[in-house]
């Protein structure tokens, strides 16, 4: 399976959700333009504006506030990888240099700010306090889960839950956000919101893990980053977890010394762990559960549809994907 389908069911709608974005990132202050422009068009297959793009479109919405809404939901994520790039030293993003490699860190920051505040400057057009609501909230809670990422880092006693508390916080909220600012435009009753909430934080869960995974298994001409790069900043992702968790008393003191050192020099010996000790398979059936989850939410609910079809195929493909 791939992501043409779903690319070409709502082609009219994503070249309507470019446009937005080309609109609303200009400044007269020229680094202003070019580090967000640099950034928005780095690649990605902009997940979370086709998430809103869909949820909306099942649910029988027929206005235009669903891509000023995406481009909103597309300006977040990219201030949080503007912010993220600088606090983890990240030098590489989807295949390119990063903005604060190339712009610097300052730059990156202010950027970021300023993207932030376009966000809500276009939010506020769709004239909804809910859309407002969902949206303030999610962005302060990605900034909670941001910190929890911190804290966590270099911590070799990080368990499952705390690890899945950041995704939730950190990369699901924003999917949650995405899949819900759907329903709320199709005035949906409050109990289908709801199910496309869940959707959405589901979604994103199962994503996140697999872009874990990745990190001991993936491609660089792939991925986009290189493998370790989780590992040289100290994070106990759930491969780890499992390996310090379920695998013998040596291994796990590999895996243990390598998280409190981010020990990069010794990747070759945690990826050959990580990969005999079966945890990218465990990590792989925990973000199926997820995906199986999110589609569980649509039943009885969501009405079937291209669109809704769409969704549960956008799921399949957040556990089946090399990048």
């Amino acid at each position: 399976m791939s992501f043409d389908p779903i690319r070409r069911l709502i082609e009219d709608d994503m070249v309507a959700v470019d446009r937005v974005i080309r609109q609303q990132l200009y400044s007269d202050v020229a680094l202003v333009r070019q580090v967000s422009e640099y950034i928005i068009h780095s690649g990605g297959k902009r997940l979370r504006p086709v998430l809103t793009i869909l949820a909306a479109k099942a649910l029988g919405y027929g206005g235009h506030h669903h891509h000023t809404l995406a481009a909103v939901v597309e300006f977040i994520h990219t201030a949080t990888l503007l912010h993220d790039d600088v606090v983890d030293k990240s030098a590489m993003r989807r295949g390119k240099k990063t903005a604060n490699e190339l712009f610097g860190n300052a730059a990156s920051v202010l950027v970021g700010d300023f993207v932030y505040s376009r966000a809500f400057q276009m939010m506020v057009s769709v004239d909804s306090m809910r859309v407002m609501q969902v949206l303030a909230d999610a962005t302060n809670v990605i900034a909670e889960g941001e910190v929890l990422q911190l804290l966590n880092c270099h911590d070799a006693d990080v368990d499952e839950s705390r690890y899945l508390q950041v995704i939730r916080f950190k990369t699901a909220k924003l999917f949650e956000a995405a899949a819900r600012l759907g329903g709320i435009l199709a005035g949906a009753p409050e109990t289908t919101q709801e199910a496309m909430a869940t959707f959405g934080a589901r979604l994103g869960t199962a994503f996140q893990i697999i872009d874990d995974v990745l990190d001991y298994s993936g491609d660089l001409s792939m991925t986009g980053k290189n493998l370790g790069d989780d590992l040289a900043e100290g994070k106990a992702t759930l491969p780890l977890i499992f390996v310090m968790r379920e695998g013998r008393a040596e291994d796990a003191a590999v895996i243990r010394h390598a998280i409190e050192a981010g020990a990069v020099e010794e990747m070759a010996t945690v990826v050959r762990i990580i990969q005999n000790s079966g945890a990218l398979d465990y990590a792989r059936r925990c973000a199926e559960r997820e995906s199986a989850a999110a589609c569980a939410a649509l039943d009885d609910i969501v009405p079937a549809s291209d669109y809704r079809t769409a969704l549960e195929q956008l799921a399949h493909l957040a556990t089946h994907r090399s990048s």
